[in-house]
């Protein structure tokens, strides 16, 4: 399946949050990079992610779904569940 330029750019947006929050250059970001065991992330960090994930998107994902967002590509997914998109 391709990727549309709307899937791209919401794609892009998550990765910019992360990186910030992260304090790691997004071109280090991969899709399938995990928080924890290569970018050294936390649970107070993750929980950041999900914050300006909500207010950044307007979508509320509850903090039961931090286990399932240990990637980039699997944040995506959770937060394409939730805010119903296409």
């Amino acid at each position: 399946m391709a990727i549309t330029e709307v899937e791209n750019a919401r794609l892009e947006t998550l990765r910019e949050i992360v990186a910030d929050i992260l304090e790691i250059d997004t071109a280090e970001l991969t899709d399938t990079g995990l928080f924890v065991e290569e970018y050294e992330a936390d649970s107070l960090r993750a929980i950041e992610i999900l914050s300006r994930i909500d207010k950044e998107f307007d979508v509320e994902v509850p903090q039961e779904e931090l286990p399932r967002m240990d990637n980039l590509r699997h944040v995506y997914n959770v937060v394409k569940e939730y805010a119903k998109w296409a």
